[in-house]
């Protein structure tokens, strides 16, 4: 790769620096920022950068110094990546999306009616994956209890949030809102009266699994169905990443990414931004799909009914040694 000219990180720093001024979603925090930015730049901090690899480094350590926001980058990629706004994230996910199957690299059932559905890397445009997610979320509907695995998932979609959480609600449900800077206006998400095939429903268990990778569409998820008391967290406190972001082409290996938005839950008043989500049930990430199983086949063995499910999950309970491959899932 190229080492980079003096003049080429200037440029690259002034125009990252004009975005967040103009963009980030917290104009006084930005300034702050661009503060920084500025005295580095004049410093010559930047120009000690031996490639774009290493000037995305220092660049992002600047950029998240003031909040801490980890939304906030200027990110490496070490393909050449397209111009434009959000170019690179769409090729990034469009690979992404190759490698896993559609966003879902798994589902199983395992005994006692408990399905297992692991979402990864991110939750993608329904545009792109929702005839996947459409038909994982049918294929779990009938379970009798149901863990999906997030511990690897890193992002997503809010409209694909909502189209996963509209098959684990009955009724339309006020999920979350976005107040967006360059609008400066509010968008409220819901989940869907109705949804292509069977829902899972709102009434069954349902245990969502999260490690510290957990991060941003990853969390908005868990966020929403744990303030409305739907899933049971179970796993490691998530990484805290609360604020949308833009993508923006400075140079064909580096991306800024600027977040633009900030959500507001309707029921907590807040989010999740800088503090993780807390599970429920805390344990380690490797341990937790085993704690949920457990759990799961409790719930489903608890019901007074006399179903082949509810006999398995039994019959799992009372067998020694009962247990699944519970280790955590590795992000793309």
């Amino acid at each position: 790769m190229a080492q980079l000219q003096p003049a080429e990180i200037t440029a690259i720093i002034g125009e990252t620096s004009k975005l967040v001024t103009e963009r980030y979603v917290f104009p006084d925090v930005a300034a702050e920022i661009t503060a920084v930015l500025d005295d580095s730049l004049a410093a010559g901090r930047y120009h000690q950068a031996a490639d774009a690899e290493e000037l995305g480094r220092l660049a992002t350590e600047d950029l998240q110094s003031v909040n801490n926001d980890r939304h906030l980058r200027l990110k490496f990629h070490p393909r050449t990546i397209p111009a434009g706004e959000d170019g690179a994230a769409m090729a990034e996910m469009t690979r992404a999306a190759d490698l896993s199957m559609g966003g879902v690299p798994k589902i199983e059932r395992l005994a006692g009616g408990v399905a297992l559905l692991e979402l990864s890397p991110i939750l993608f445009p329904l545009s792109m994956t929702g005839e996947s997610v459409t038909a994982a979320l049918n294929l779990v509907a009938r379970a009798e209890a149901l863990i999906i695995d997030l511990r690897a998932c890193v992002g997503g979609d809010p409209n694909t949030v909502a189209q996963i959480a509209s098959y684990l609600l009955d009724r339309p449900t006020h999920l979350n809102t976005l107040y967006d800077r360059e609008d400066d206006d509010y968008s409220q998400f819901w989940s869907r009266p109705f949804v292509p095939g069977a829902k899972f429903g709102g009434t069954k268990p349902l245990y969502l699994l999260t490690s510290r990778a957990t991060f941003s569409g990853g969390e908005e998820l868990t966020y929403d169905l744990q303030q409305l008391g739907r899933a049971v967290v179970v796993g490691e406190r998530t990484g805290g990443g609360a604020n949308p972001r833009q993508g923006f082409t400075m140079h064909p290996h580096l991306e800024a990414t600027i977040p633009t938005a900030r959500a507001i839950n309707p029921t907590s008043g807040v989010n999740w931004e800088g503090v993780g989500i807390t599970p429920d049930i805390e344990t380690a990430p490797a341990d937790a799909l085993a704690v949920a199983y457990q759990a799961a086949l409790a719930a489903v063995a608890a019901r007074d009914v006399d179903s082949p499910s509810a006999e398995e999950a039994r019959q799992a309970l009372a067998a020694p040694g009962t247990s699944v491959d519970s280790s955590a899932p590795t992000a793309l």
